[in-house]
């Protein structure tokens, strides 16, 4: 091997690499070689000069260290003595002699060489600069001595001997210093000035952190003291308790146990701790004691922090609305659109969804449907005959009995801060001199407000912001119009029998045989005859009624199963009828004969469309008009401006102005129990007016529906697809509807509009060429220039011998 003289600034020597530790000039200290490479570069050494290259690793964790992994300074020593121990392993005594800087590593095995050049000692003079670094440097390693315990008193006293600057650097980095990036930043300053400048800045910063760590350390002891003290003090206060045979304390320690463990706010942990204080302070016996227990287990109680994982999977969404629910392909589509959205944006602040639809088309089981796809926990609070404000925000602790509200109540059901909440029949709240709860639901359901709701009860904000809020209505006439701006609605329709029959087979009638503890297709029903049980035996728009008289064959086949024996019961149309009686509704099946001031009209309820027939008679009077029926407000108006359009019109018709004078006008819609109102029926009152008082008939193969104004106009209305089902479940062939409400056919089922002519209609007009069965009688204008004096009025058109009522057969 070619070496270089000794004298050369470029040196070949035997690298070893150290981990964790540095080696200065002027230093002897020992350490332990493992490595074989590292072994290797010993015996090199020794073999030759005694004399090896010794730098420090950047990466302590490395066994093979490359040049990169190897820091560029380091100190060429002289092996002292080398002593062979147990395990292949070597301990060596070194002497540092002087820094070097590794050049390049010419050889890696079978251990490290490489070329090193080494550094000459700065010449120094003894300058004022110079004197006046060691003093700086003896001040600051004196202040961080006091500061910190690491340094003996020892070593404080070897260091402050020593007044050589070259030396002075170097003993306090190897004996003080404790991190590896410091050491080697004083090693690679050549400059012994530069050297002291580094030394005493690292010396001041460590002082500082010293000084934090002490006040650290005896907050930390503070609170140690004081938490020992606050033990010894309960535990005592046990003892005495035990001692008396009071209450065991216990249970406080439990409470504070589950404080702990709970992630409470700032503020609700301030609450809790304070109450319990002031709790294990009470004496035994008093009142107080359960209230404020009772309040503690109520906040520590709610899901703080807790939610469930999201399982936002449209496959599998869609998956568990198609195996739930029938038809209501808008309603699932619209959910799909809501939950691709949070699975986008996982923290939206989204609508509040609000289902409208008539009782018992499922709009509850849906939105269970929901908490299912997502995987979310299901609340439900029925608001329906709420009235009290206190049911929403809870009552204030002061009162006797306190309780949260039940939206807090339903968070501590559901155990998650995300659940899935659904308000049942928003329609049906109402407020009295207890206060207004639509309001308090103001807070409940903003987005931008809900996140810090308070409780009456608790007094603490608690986040809402995570809730699926889901409402549910079957109208949204009575929700207050600032709660339902923040709702957004969607319709839920009534069913056609066609989706009846399907609901029916594939949900309804399975899950009564399973509940009824009966083998799968034990009871079997056949298309024509289920057919006849929703036409005969159930007249609704949803499919709740039906699922009880599917439960009522279901209950009547197991015990026939029962008494003979078998294993199936087949329900034909007679055992049909021996189970349920005689039939309940008949088709209403439009009339053969025309009627005179009869007319078929159509109305949306709450339990879905609804067929009416409008009566109107002319009898002999004063000229009074007469409303019946337990008609509304608006329906009363809609009656009066069809009457004036009539008398605006009548002229032409032959009929003397006067015979408004001399006759009573009677309109009456039949079951009069039943409050009737809205603006639909002003086409409907006017045509029955017309037929009333000219004696033409009406066809009762066509209904209609529309508003009227006084100029003849129809304006739209709503509830389309709801009144033509109507229509078309009584069997009435054609239907007429104002010309705006064309858009709505789009929703209408094809195999209604296949069996339901539906005709477009924009003035009254068009209303009565369609529906009397001739055209009105009209004279000439030379025909009334008679005076009023020389004219009589006609005569009253004969009245029809009867007038079936048609409305609210269910």
């Amino acid at each position: 091997m070619q070496q270089t003289s000794r004298r050369s600034s470029l040196t070949r020597m035997p690298v070893l690499p150290l981990r964790g530790m540095m080696v200065f000039p002027h230093m002897v200290l020992h350490f332990d070689v493992g490595r074989s490479k590292s072994v290797a570069a010993l015996e090199k050494a020794m073999l030759e000069d005694q004399y090896i290259f010794l730098v420090a690793q950047k990466n302590a964790d490395v066994d093979e260290p490359q040049l990169e992994d190897l820091c560029r300074m380091g100190t060429i020593a002289h092996i002292k003595q080398v002593l062979n121990l147990p395990g292949d392993s070597i301990r060596v005594l070194v002497e540092g002699i002087r820094r070097a800087t590794l050049e390049a590593i010419v050889e890696e095995e079978p251990f490290l060489l490489a070329d090193v050049r080494g550094i000459k000692e700065e010449t120094l003079k003894e300058t004022p600069e110079l004197k006046a670094l060691v003093r700086t440097t003896h001040e600051y390693f004196e202040e961080y001595c006091k500061a910190s315990n690491r340094v003996s008193q020892e070593t404080l006293r070897s260091v402050m001997d020593v007044s050589k600057a070259d030396q002075l650097s170097d003993i306090i980095a190897a004996n003080v210093l404790t991190q590896l990036e410091d050491r080697q930043a004083i090693l690679e300053k050549v400059s012994v000035s530069d050297r002291l400048e580094t030394l005493c800045g690292i010396l001041l910063r460590e002082t500082e952190l010293a000084d934090v760590e002490k006040q650290v350390q005896a907050r930390i002891k503070k609170q140690i003291e004081k938490n020992q003290k606050d033990y010894y003090l309960r535990e005592q206060i046990k003892a005495i308790q035990t001692e008396l045979g009071e209450r065991e304390a216990t249970d406080i320690e439990d409470l504070r146990e589950k404080m702990e463990e709970t992630p409470l706010n700032d503020e609700a942990r301030k609450k809790v701790e304070r109450e319990l204080e002031r709790l294990s302070r009470m004496p035994q016996g008093t009142p107080e004691i359960g209230v404020s227990r009772t309040y503690v287990e109520w906040i520590l109680e709610l899901p703080w922090g807790k939610t469930t994982p999201d399982n936002l999977n449209l496959k599998r969404a869609r998956k568990v609305l198609e195996d739930d629910h029938y038809g209501l392909e808008q309603v699932k589509e619209r959910i799909i659109e809501y939950l691709a959205v949070l699975r986008m944006k996982k923290d939206m602040k989204g609508p509040i969804l609000c289902f409208v639809g008539p009782p018992g088309v499922g709009k509850t089981s849906i939105v269970r449907a929901i908490s299912k796809a997502v995987g979310r926990e299901f609340v439900q609070m029925s608001l329906g005959g709420v009235r009290d404000e206190a049911e929403i925000r809870g009552h204030r602790r002061t009162y006797v009995g306190a309780i949260p509200g039940r939206i807090i109540a339903g968070m501590k059901q559901a155990g998650s801060m995300n659940p899935v909440f659904l308000f049942d029949e928003i329609d049906k709240m109402s407020s009295d001199f207890r206060g207004d709860p639509s309001a308090a639901l103001l807070e409940v359901l903003d987005a931008e407000q809900n996140h810090s709701f308070r409780d009456h009860y608790l007094e603490l904000p608690f986040d809402l912001s995570r809730v699926m809020f889901i409402t549910t209505a079957n109208a949204v006439d009575t929700i207050p119009p600032p709660l339902l701006d923040r709702l957004e609605i969607i319709e839920v329709p009534s069913y056609t029998e066609e989706e009846k029959l399907k609901i029916a087979k594939r949900h309804l009638l399975p899950k009564q045989v399973v509940q009824h503890g009966l083998e799968t297709r034990s009871v079997r029903i056949a298309d024509k005859v289920m057919r006849s049980l929703i036409e005969g035996y159930t007249r609704e728009a949803g499919v709740r009624t039906l699922e009880r008289t599917l439960a009522r064959v279901v209950r009547k086949a197991t015990v026939e199963i029962l008494d003979t024996g078998a294993t199936q019961v087949i329900v034909t149309p007679d055992k049909l009828r021996e189970y349920l009686g005689a039939v309940k509704f008949l088709r209403d099946l439009p009339e053969k004969e025309s009627r005179v001031g009869v007319v078929v009209g159509l109305a949306y309820t709450a339990v879905g469309g609804e067929t009416l027939e409008v009566e109107c008679t002319i009898m002999q009077g004063s000229g009074a008009l007469q409303l019946t029926g337990k008609l509304g407000d608006v329906m009363q108006e809609s009656a009066k401006a069809a009457l004036s359009w009539v008398r605006t019109h009548s002229a032409g018709w032959g009929i003397h102005p006067d015979f408004f004078k001399q006759n009573d006008i009677h309109i009456h819609v039949p079951e009069g129990a039943v409050p009737k109102d809205g603006p639909s029926a002003g086409v409907t009152l006017a045509t029955a007016l017309v037929s009333a008082l000219t004696a033409i008939p009406v066809k009762q193969s066509v209904a209609m529906t529309g508003e009227i104004t006084l100029r003849g106009r129809v304006l739209p209305i709503g509830g389309v697809k709801e009144k033509l089902l109507a229509a078309y479940r009584a069997g009435i062939p054609l239907v007429l509807i104002p010309k705006d409400n064309e858009k709505d056919l789009e929703e209408i089922p094809a195999g209604v509009l296949d069996k339901v002519k539906v005709l477009t209609i924009s003035d009254i007009e068009e209303v009565l060429q369609t529906a009397l069965v001739s055209p009105l009688p009209s004279t000439s204008s030379s025909k009334s220039d008679k005076s009023d004096a020389d004219t009589e009025p006609l005569p009253i058109p004969p009245a029809p011998a009867s007038l079936p009522g048609a409305f609210g057969r269910a």
